[in-house]
């Protein structure tokens, strides 16, 4: 149907609506209300604060970021959608048609943000305006967004299938191409000319108050950067010795860059083809599938599906309905995805990582805002912690395998560092570069793309290991309480089974679980 609305009119709209709902909050009793309730007031209370204080920073003037945009968002989402019904295209063709002025709003956005002080680093987006490029494309059939028209149902007519196929073609060539054009254009023309010269965005004015929001907002907690920054040191400290002992345990006689060179470069490591490696991940989630009821009393209905990604690394696609299952995209390209990393990997996007979580959360029996709420601390934690669990589950049996685990926990805990590091700190991107270089077993263009996400994304990078550290700290406390009492399936069910939740407010759930545990 329509697109959203970015004007300046839209968002004051918005932003009157959410102060006028706050107002109408704080009158409400909260006394008077039952546990469900009050659950329900105060997630959407902290949601509705999150809001209003989203109005006071400069998030408006970053429509995109290295990874992602409005306009890969549009042209990738129709592929991830159920086209069921004749509805179901209808009401795309309504999008197709109001692309170009969604388009022009978030380029006026962009332009603002010129204005304000607040654009991207050049480095980092020199290369960004493919990503528009891409879609400018002569053929309206070979437009990502003529997927749908690509298989319809069974029971639609050919009349009905040609009908539709005319209409998209005719508003991809005369509409969506055409705003591409003018993106690409204002961005290689106006933008890129006026890019942030400095990686940090505290190089901008109020930058560093910004930072501040942004850690806060994406860890759902009130720890200041240098805290932050401190921890990730030290988490660095206590892995890196972890990994040091699995190297001397296979007997390896060089330096530890030596051996991430190693697992780089030894055939061993790398799938024969793109088969194999779906292969081997169907394999890995299928064995972890065997695993859950062992650690969970609750599974959700929804499945997910496996498939190959060659515009980004790995990731999880939730189902946008009941009708579509979950799906994990990873790299099938045998040189891009080590086996090492491929059990973590597995664990973290499908189960137990992102679809156990989102699955359950669309499932529960509350209001619709909690089936979808995500906060990203508390999903990346979720994920980084279901890594962990993979132990528990007796994965990782191969010890490379399990440096890949430490290799990834390493990665997060490395953000914490660098992160911080470019945007409180002052680091260079070479800097952070070299930091991420030396302790990770990524190539060198992952590496500088990883660096280019963060300083893009401000905050984002934090939110993996800060909710991790949150949930195993809340296991410790729950086992220390309850001693031979402590119920692993009961802790997991509590941690996920109420939907996305900020920090804090995981923390009274575990703390009250903790409590009724104690009463039975």
């Amino acid at each position: 149907g329509k697109l959203a609305e970015f004007t300046p009119q839209a968002m004051d709209r918005r932003a009157a609506y959410n102060q006028q709902v706050l107002t109408q909050l704080s009158k409400i009793d909260q006394n008077a209300l039952n546990p469900a309730q009050l659950m329900n007031y105060r997630l959407f209370k902290y949601e509705r604060e999150t809001e209003a204080l989203s109005y006071q920073f400069q998030d408006k003037y970053f429509p995109v970021n290295f990874l992602s945009g409005w306009h890969t968002y549009f042209a990738e989402a129709p592929a991830n959608m159920a086209f069921l019904t004749s509805q179901d295209y209808d009401n795309f063709l309504i999008s197709l048609a109001d692309y170009p002025r969604f388009n022009q709003e978030n380029i006026n956005l962009m332009k603002a943000g010129i204005q304000a002080g607040y654009v991207h680093h050049c480095e980092s987006f020199k290369d960004y305006h493919q990503s528009i490029n891409a879609h400018i494309v002569k053929d309206p059939k070979d437009s990502a967004v003529f997927d749908p028209f690509t298989r319809f149902p069974n029971t639609f007519t050919e009349q009905q299938k040609s009908t539709y196929s005319a209409k998209a073609i005719e508003l991809i060539a005369s509409a969506v191409v055409p705003a591409y054009q003018d993106f690409y254009e204002f961005f290689v023309n106006d933008y890129m000319p006026n890019c942030r010269k400095e990686p940090g965005i505290a190089s901008a004015k109020g930058g560093l108050d910004y930072y501040a929001y942004t850690a806060n907002y994406y860890t759902t907690t009130d720890a200041t950067p240098k805290e932050i920054h401190d921890l990730g040191l030290s988490e660095v400290k206590r892995i890196r010795q972890e990994m040091q002992a699995i190297i001397d345990q296979v007997g390896f006689k060089g330096s530890y860059a030596e051996f991430l060179q190693f697992l780089a470069t030894d055939p061993q490591f790398y799938a024969a083809d793109r088969q194999d490696v779906m292969e081997k991940t169907a394999f890995i989630t299928m064995k972890m599938y065997g695993k859950l009821p062992t650690f969970f009393g609750h599974l959700p209905r929804n499945t997910f599906t496996i498939k190959g990604s060659a515009s980004r690394g790995a990731f999880y696609m939730p189902p946008p309905d009941s009708r579509t299952p979950g799906t994990y995209f990873l790299t099938s390209e045998p040189k891009q995805q080590p086996l090492y990393n491929l059990e973590a990997l597995s664990l973290h996007e499908a189960v137990p990582g992102h679809h156990l979580q989102n699955a359950i959360a669309m499932e529960l029996e509350v209001p619709e805002f909690r089936r979808t709420l995500s906060h990203s601390a508390f999903g990346e934690g979720w994920g980084l912690y279901s890594e962990r669990l993979g132990k528990e589950a007796g994965f990782y049996q191969d010890p490379y395998s399990d440096f890949g685990r430490l290799g990834y926990e390493m990665w997060r805990a490395v953000r914490l560092v660098v992160d911080t590091g470019i945007h409180a700190f002052g680091w260079s991107r070479q800097q952070a570069i070299d930091y991420l270089a030396q302790h990770t077993a990524l190539t060198t263009k992952s590496v500088e793309n990883q660096i280019d996400r963060y300083i893009s994304w401000p905050g984002q990078a934090l939110s993996y290991k800060m909710g991790e550290i949150k949930i195993r700290e809340l296991r410790a406390k729950a086992e220390q309480a309850l001693g031979n009492q402590f119920d692993i399936r009961s802790f997991h069910d509590t941690v996920i089974g109420q939907g996305s939740l900020p920090m804090a407010v995981l923390e009274d759930v575990i703390n009250d679980w903790i409590d009724s545990q104690k009463a039975k």
